[in-house]
């Protein structure tokens, strides 16, 4: 999937913050809703998520969540665009189980660093983490 860029409006990147503080010390997470228009995703719609892990390294998205998360977005007529999580001692790039995940998972995948308050998205496009700019509107 090629993708040029993300775009967030100033509101959900101060949500997806929030939830990451919150959250602390354990990782957070997130599904994102938008739409994908000439290779540019642009969120319309944060759908945040308990992580049922509670651990600062990992996060898991409990099935019921997954299910309501992806009807959610069918009902306002979506798509599901992104996987966010926060990397809440470490900088945003994806760790080894980040990776595993992201090759079954083909949307781009949203890291906000707690440490260094930064956000990064990658995609996994046939073996390769590619980076993806992220633009705040």
């Amino acid at each position: 999937m090629t993708i040029k860029v993300i775009i967030f409006s100033k509101n959900q990147i101060e949500t997806l913050k929030k939830h990451s503080e919150q959250n602390s010390p354990n990782e957070a997470c997130a599904i994102l809703f938008g739409n994908n228009v000439n290779y540019q995703v642009t969120i319309k719609e944060i759908f945040l998520t308990k992580n049922i892990d509670q651990a600062p390294a990992n996060f898991t998205i409990s099935s019921e969540e997954l299910i309501a998360a992806y009807s959610s977005a069918e009902k306002m007529a979506l798509d599901v665009s992104g996987i966010f999580h926060s990397h809440p001692v470490s900088v945003p790039y994806p760790s080894l189980t980040d990776k595993k995940y992201m090759e079954i998972n083909p949307v781009p995948w949203i890291i906000f660093s707690n440490i260094n308050d930064e956000f990064k998205a990658y995609i996994y496009n046939s073996g390769i983490i590619i980076e993806i700019p992220v633009k705040v509107l």
